[in-house]
């Protein structure tokens, strides 16, 4: 489709007909309008996407209210099983960014090092690394460069030593700087920032952090947050690393930096899609009631969705709750929509369509039928991140304890390993501990990232 096109959602009938009148479908041989199955792959290289309704049909003439699956799924091809392979993977531009702030001395620091050294032996002579460091003063400690001699790099890491205060916003802006300055296409670029406390230097507001981590995203570049110690502002960290489309990462430990830097970078070398969006107009005759992980308002009649990045061999779930007041019989598109990445390994963008089409019956058995598992699961597991997010701010505010935090999790524990969301289920038993023992500053920091994996509804291979 010509990414220039408008498209209708109150169009039903392509290439013909007035394109405001909302026309009946007729089903195409093999056509199956509530599992759309894999659309069109040859033209979506990069991701297979499936949509799946709640039900087969819904209720005509009455009101009715139905849940939509979207799924994008990122396969992993036979030459590239896993990091360990020698096949061929998408090429980097990654800038590592770095506190070194006064309450970074000792340990931390040099666990630091050591996960920096880490990375650079990762990384081959395809790839694109900048280094940047921030206290009061930020700095480039390396700008981009192609890592063929290691040793000078690991030198210029060791020589690394503790500051003054945080002043993250510049930190990230320099960083931004390091990795645009990288003109060469069919790279994955991406920021992965670590700090251990709240930003004391530079712009410190809240809102202005998070849009900062927007303007990241809005550039084509992907940060991921990580987070170390007691000190650190997780619901910050968190928020600047959904609007920036990366991963967030609570770390308790400092010897646990360099196997926490391991995962993120498994990750970034298996970039599939980024820069992931699901745009979406709907039909005038039906009304939006939510996109779990989103903010969306209620009633919104066109709405842009915001995705993360997707690795090869990991899916992403997205789920839309529409309603439908009153609708004749037949089928209808009740939602135009179009799915927009950019594919790093053949540095291309690529668009794709997503219709939603729902068939409305007379038929109470077909109405009545119950939500297809698959959806209800999907459903469940997006519903579970407003759960977790009152058990966080329930303990932020005192308004619940610490024990009816430990009865809430254990029922959101349930809900995630019955769902297979075992990754999840894990960070809530990981909470439940932090709890069990007294430290709720641990379990708020935890459930932060399971909030954010929840609302992000990635799985990964």
């Amino acid at each position: 489709m010509d990414k220039t096109q408008a498209f209708d959602p109150n169009r039903t009938v392509i290439g013909g007909g007035d394109l405001y009148r909302t026309q009946a479908m007729s089903a195409a041989p093999g056509f199956d309008p509530n599992k759309t199955g894999v659309m069109n792959p040859a033209a979506a290289p990069g991701l297979v996407v499936s949509l799946l309704a709640g039900r087969s049909a819904t209720m005509a003439n009455g009101p009715a209210r139905e849940q939509f699956l979207i799924e994008l799924a990122a396969g992993m091809p036979e030459s590239l099983p896993g990091l360990a392979s020698a096949g061929p993977r998408t090429p980097l531009n990654l800038c590592l960014v770095i506190d070194r702030s006064g309450s970074m001395e000792g340990p931390p620091l040099e666990y630091v090092k050591q996960a920096c050294n880490y990375v650079v032996d990762m990384l081959s002579p395809q790839d694109i690394l900048s280094i940047v460091t921030f206290e009061e003063i930020v700095e480039v400690l390396m700008p981009p460069q192609r890592v063929t001699a290691k040793q000078p790099i690991k030198d210029g890491i060791a020589r690394l030593t503790p500051g003054n205060t945080t002043n993250l916003y510049d930190g990230i802006a320099l960083a931004l700087a390091q990795v645009l300055s990288v003109q060469d296409s069919g790279r994955a670029t991406r920021m992965v920032v670590l700090s251990d406390g709240d930003p004391t230097a530079g712009i410190k507001d809240f809102s202005a952090l998070v849009q900062h981590a927007g303007d990241v995203r809005s550039k084509g570049v992907t940060a991921t947050f990580l987070g170390f110690g007691p000190d650190y502002n997780e619901e910050l960290l968190a928020s600047m690393a959904k609007r920036a489309g990366g991963n967030y990462y609570y770390i308790p430990r400092p010897e646990l930096i360099p196997e926490i830097f391991r995962s993120e970078l498994d990750k970034v070398l298996n970039v599939a899609a980024q820069s992931v969006r699901m745009e979406f107009k709907l039909a005038r005759w039906v009304n939006f009631k939510g996109a779990p992980g989103h903010n969306v308002a209620p009633g919104a009649r066109e709405f842009t969705l915001e995705l993360a990045d997707l690795e090869r061999g990991a899916a992403l779930q997205q789920i839309l709750d529409l309603e439908f007041p009153n609708h004749p019989l037949g089928h209808y598109r009740v939602a135009a929509g179009r799915l927009t990445y950019t594919d790093p390994a053949a540095g291309a963008t690529v668009t794709q369509d997503l219709d939603l089409v729902m068939e409305f019956t007379a038929d109470s058995a077909r109405y009545s039928a119950p939500v297809d598992p698959r959806v209800a699961a999907a459903f469940e597991v997006a519903s579970v991140s407003k759960t977790v997010e009152r058990t966080i701010m329930g303990l932020k505010t005192g308004q619940i304890t610490a024990m009816g935090a430990i009865d809430e999790l254990q029922k959101t524990q349930m809900i995630l390993a019955k769902d297979g969301r075992t990754a999840e289920a894990q960070e809530v038993t990981l909470a439940l501990r932090a709890l069990q023992s007294g430290d709720t500053a641990g379990a708020e920091k935890t459930l932060m990232g399971t909030k954010l994996s929840l609302d992000q509804g990635k799985i990964q291979g």
